[in-house]
């Protein structure tokens, strides 16, 4: 007994000096005249090192060294009370001892400690002192050219990114990220889904296979696909209540709160083909009639299956449609039609380059739900990727009566040229607005 108080002595000795000898490489024991030339320099110096993360991790190892030695002190004060069984000192070790020691010593090897550049400035990786999960550190981690020499993009160094929303959910992206690296990732695209939603996004890559359905089918031909519904077999349906897409093709779908009606795809053929008692329903070939010929690739952003692409591809107008599993699988809807999903959220700056759609259409999306200022940003984006003579057509935007005349505002102060403005009633106390507006060419 006496022996193994010695062994758990020495095991508290050899833990605090694993402390001191980190923190002494990291300069925290220097003398001032050793600490400045790494550190000091004015506020400056400090600008690109994250203090506070740095410090958050230092108190993480203290209180779990303080918790190791808590145990240490209560199994020595049982130990004098009474002899305690291999059995149990075994346990006492696996269990209570050794993990916290290995998770500080994890956590002391982790923390990074900025380096001067050739230009004497203080480099540090972002948020590299925030995370602990190894996963993420790597991920974050900026990677230098192999060579040492600028890259294709004119840069040696490249930065992996993540939303910054990321810190404010940092357990539920730690469990995220916490796979074995090339093996199966686990299912659990509701979880990255939901990050994204919340403004993690862009979510990190990750290294594991991603799980495939248990029989694929191969899809059926393109003017086949656009206009029946997919098989079964061809999607996952965990996290569904509909397990089918007969069941999201039924009179009530389970868990849709919207795009009801969606998968019903005999409903959705009538849609933008045949006239509505709506003056706010257009139809695509008066749309397209508006700049004949010039409509040739363009973006849909709304809540939907892609039958609005679907349509467009039979006037030989490519359509890129954004999507969110929101209850049911509609990217793999929209990609086993033969159309291109894209998933993002709003919180994303679009990835198109500026002046490059010749169409954006948007509904569903844009209610009145939305904030005005995420509006103003959300509308500048799309006025970015618009090309000069591109349309913007507003499908069914619906608001408040009494929220009209501001939604208005942020759609007409582009000034763009009014080819259709449709307000219609909804009900008693909400209103349509469709309109199709022209960018104007803009030459500075």
């Amino acid at each position: 007994m006496g022996m193994f108080q010695i062994v758990l002595g020495s095991l508290v000795v050899i833990v605090s000096l694993a402390s001191l000898i980190r923190f002494y490489r990291s300069g925290l024991f220097w003398s001032d005249d050793e600490l400045c030339p790494k550190f000091c320099g004015g506020k400056e110096a400090y600008s690109g090192f994250d203090l506070k993360a740095l410090s958050d991790r230092i108190d993480d190892v203290l209180e779990k060294l303080a918790g190791v030695q808590s145990k240490l002190e209560s199994s020595v004060q049982q130990m004098g009370k009474r002899d305690m069984s291999s059995p149990e000192l075994k346990k006492l070790l696996e269990d209570e001892l050794l993990p916290p020691v290995y998770s500080a010593h994890v956590s002391l090897r982790q923390i990074r400690i900025p380096v001067r550049s050739e230009q004497s400035e203080l480099i540090e990786d972002p948020l590299i002192n925030f995370f602990t999960t190894e996963e993420i550190r790597k991920y974050i981690t900026s990677k230098e050219t192999r060579s040492g020499k600028t890259n294709v993009y004119g840069i040696k160094r490249v930065y992996n990114t993540i939303g910054h929303a990321c810190v404010l959910m940092k357990k539920d992206l730690e469990e995220y990220m916490n796979y074995d690296i090339g093996n199966y990732c686990r299912e659990d695209w509701n979880l990255g889904q939901r990050l994204m939603i919340k403004g993690c996004d862009p979510l990190p890559r990750r290294r594991c296979l991603t799980r495939a359905p248990k029989l694929y089918l191969r899809p059926s031909p393109i003017n086949a696909s656009l206009w029946q519904l997919p098989d079964d077999k061809n999607v996952r349906w965990s996290f569904y209540q509909c397990k089918n897409f007969s069941c999201l093709a039924g009179k009530d779908p389970k868990g849709m709160p919207k795009c009801a009606g969606c998968f019903n795809l005999e409903n959705e053929k009538v849609k933008w083909v045949h006239n509505t008692s709506l003056a706010v329903d257009f139809l695509i070939t008066d749309i397209l009639n508006t700049k004949p010929g010039e409509i040739r690739i363009g973006l849909d952003i709304g809540v939907g299956t892609g039958s609005f692409a679907a349509r467009m591809k039979e006037h030989n107008v490519t359509i890129v449609t954004t999507a969110l599993n929101l209850g049911a699988p509609f990217n793999e809807m929209i990609a086993l039609r033969g159309l291109i999903p894209l998933y993002v959220t709003v919180n994303q700056r679009l990835p198109f380059f500026d002046n490059t759609m010749d169409l954006i259409h948007t509904s569903g999306f844009l209610d009145g739900w939305i904030d005005l200022q995420l509006m103003d940003f959300v509308l500048f984006d799309w006025d970015r990727i618009l090309r000069p003579g591109g349309l913007l057509w507003i499908d069914r935007f619906f608001c408040s009566r009494k929220d009209l005349d501001d939604y208005m505002y942020m759609f007409l102060q582009f000034r763009y040229k009014k080819h259709k403005w449709v307000v219609s009633t909804k009900s008693k106390v909400e209103v349509y607005l469709s309109a199709l507006l022209e960018k104007p060419p803009r030459t500075v």
